[in-house]
C-alpha cells in the first residue's frame, strides 16, 4: 500500500480543525444563551462528540460510505452495507483502489467530524428547555437514521449523487440537514417560558466572538480538507472560504446599520458564520469573484431570516434556521448558476453563467429540497416519540430556575466573588456591558 504522505499529513491536520469546530460551537452558542444555563447549551455540544463517535465506529462508516453488493443495486441508492462494523477491515489499507492516498481510517476520522458537528448544530435551536438525557437519545437515533443515510445518499454514492447534486463539503449534507431538523424538534418542544415577554439576550459576546473565530479557523479544514488532497482545489476551496466569511459579515453589519442604525459584534459572528455555511457547498466548484457573491447575499438574506421566527412563531432559540438552512440552501442554489468547475469533468456540472445546461439548476435544487424534507419529517417523529416516552422538555420550575442548577448540579460562574469584593445590586448594571441589543431568544 503506497500512502501519499502529503496529503495524509494535510488530512490529519484538517480532521483535528474539523473536531475543534464543536468546542467552537459551544462557545459560540453558549455566549449565546442566557447564563443560566450556559452549561447545559455546551455539554449538549459536547456529548454529541460521545455520542457520535460511538455510533460511527459501530456502523456510521458503514452505513454512509459502504457499499451494498456490487454498489449497482436499489437498496445502495438509500443506505451503504455493513462490511466495515466497528471499521473493521480498515486498517492497513488506503482509500483509493489503486493503492495510493490516504490511510482509510484518516478518511473515516474526517467523514466522523462532520457527523459530530452536524448534530451538535441541531442543540442550538433547543437552548434553555431541552432535557439533557433527551436530548442523548435523539441524537443518537438522529444521526443513525437521518445524517448517515443523507451523507450516503450524496457522498456515498447514492441516489442523489447519481443525479448529479453537488455538494462540496457538506452544505446540503450538514447544514441544510441541520437546519430542517432543527426547525422540526422545535415546533415539537414548544415555546421558551416567556418568550417574546422576558427579555433573553446573550449573556457573554466575548465567548460569541471567540466561538466564532474558532469556527472560521477550523472551517479551512472543513472546506479546504474535503477535497482530500493537496492540490490546486484544495487552495481555491481555502480561499473561497476566507472571502465568503468575510464579505458575508461585513454584509450582515450593512444591513444591521441600515435597518436598525448599529453594527453589532453579535452580527459580525453571526454574518461570519452564515457565510461559511453558505460557501461550504460551492467552495471546490466556485470562482473567487462568486464567492464574493454567495457571502455578500448570505450576510444580507440571513440577517433578515433569523427574524422569520417571530412572524411564524418558533422559537428557534439561536437561529439554527435563519442562518444553517437558509444560508445552505443559498450556497447550494449558487451551484446552479455559478458552478465553474464540475466534479465530474463535463459541462454537465457547470452552471448556467457558464453554459451548463438548466437541469443541473434543478438537481441543486432538488438536492435540498429532497434532504430538507426527509430530516424534517423523520425529526419530527423522532422528537414525537422521544417526548411520548421519556419526555422532551424540562419541568416549568426547572426552566425557570435553570438547567446548569437542576440538571448538572453546576453554574457557569461563580458570583461569590464579585459580591464579597462589594459590588452590590445597587450599582450593578441593569444590562452588562457589551451586551447585543439584538434579542435573539425573544
Amino acid at each position: 500500500m503506497e500512502i501519499d504522505s502529503g496529503s495524509t499529513a494535510w488530512m490529519l491536520a484538517s480532521t483535528a480543525l474539523v473536531l475543534l469546530m464543536t468546542p467552537g460551537l459551544a462557545f459560540f452558542y453558549g455566549g449565546m444563551t442566557r447564563a443560566k444555563s450556559v452549561l447545559n447549551m455546551m455539554m449538549m455540544s459536547w456529548v454529541s462528540i460521545i455520542v457520535v463517535t460511538v455510533a460511527w465506529v459501530l456502523y456510521g462508516h458503514s452505513l454512509a460510505f459502504d457499499a451494498v453488493g456490487d454498489g449497482t443495486g436499489p437498496l445502495h441508492k438509500i443506505i451503504g452495507g455493513l462490511d466495515h462494523l466497528g471499521l473493521s477491515g480498515l486498517v492497513d489499507t488506503a482509500t483509493k483502489t489503486d493503492g495510493t492516498g490516504m490511510p482509510s481510517l484518516v478518511f473515516s476520522a474526517f467523514q466522523m467530524t462532520f457527523a459530530v458537528i452536524t448534530v451538535a448544530l441541531i442543540s442550538g435551536a433547543l437552548a434553555d428547555r431541552a432535557r439533557f438525557g433527551a436530548w442523548v437519545v435523539f441524537a443518537l437515533a438522529w444521526v443513525s437514521v437521518v445524517y448517515f443515510p443523507v451523507a450516503h445518499w450524496v457522498w456515498g454514492g447514492g441516489w442523489l449523487s447519481g443525479l448529479g447534486v453537488e455538494d462540496f463539503a457538506g452544505g446540503t449534507v450538514v447544514h441544510i440537514n441541520a437546519g430542517a431538523a432543527a426547525l422540526a424538534v422545535v415546533l415539537v418542544l414548544g415555546k421558551r417560558a416567556g418568550w417574546r415577554k422576558d427579555p433573553m439576550r446573550p449573556h457573554n459576546l466575548t465567548l460569541v466572538l471567540l466561538g466564532a473565530g474558532l469556527l472560521w479557523f477550523g472551517w479551512f479544514g472543513f472546506n479546504a480538507g474535503s477535497e482530500l488532497a493537496v492540490d490546486g482545489t484544495a487552495g481555491l476551496a481555502f480561499m473561497n472560504t476566507q472571502v465568503a466569511a468575510a464579505v458575508a459579515a461585513g454584509s450582515w453589519l450593512l444591513v444591521e446599520k441600515l435597518r436598525d442604525g448599529h453594527s453589532s459584534t453579535l452580527g459580525v459572528a453571526s454574518g461570519a458564520v452564515s457565510g461559511l455555511v453558505a460557501i461550504t457547498p460551492a467552495c471546490g466548484f466556485v470562482d473567487p469573484w462568486a464567492a464574493f457573491l454567495i457571502g455578500a447575499l448570505a450576510g444580507a438574506v440571513c440577517s433578515y431570516a433569523v427574524s422569520w421566527k417571530y412572524r411564524l412563531g418558533f422559537d428557534d432559540s439561536l437561529d439554527v434556521v435563519g442562518v444553517h438552512l437558509v444560508g445552505g440552501v443559498i450556497g447550494a442554489v449558487a451551484l446552479g448558476f455559478v458552478a465553474a468547475y464540475p466534479v465530474a469533468g463535463t459541462a454537465q456540472n457547470q452552471g448556467l453563467f457558464y453554459g451548463g445546461p438548466l437541469s443541473q439548476l434543478g438537481v441543486q435544487i432538488l438536492g435540498p429540497v429532497a434532504v430538507g424534507l426527509y430530516s424534517f419529517a423523520v425529526s419530527w417523529g423522532l422528537a414525537k416519540a422521544v417526548d411520548r416516552f421519556m419526555g422532551l422538555r424540562v419541568p416549568h420550575d426547572d426552566e425557570v430556575t435553570g438547567i446548569d442548577i437542576t440538571t448538572h448540579a453546576e453554574t457557569g460562574y461563580d458570583l461569590g466573588t464579585v459580591h464579597a469584593a462589594g459590588v452590590s445590586a445597587a450599582v450593578r448594571p441593569a444590562v452588562p456591558a457589551g451586551q447585543s441589543t439584538r434579542k435573539v431568544g425573544t
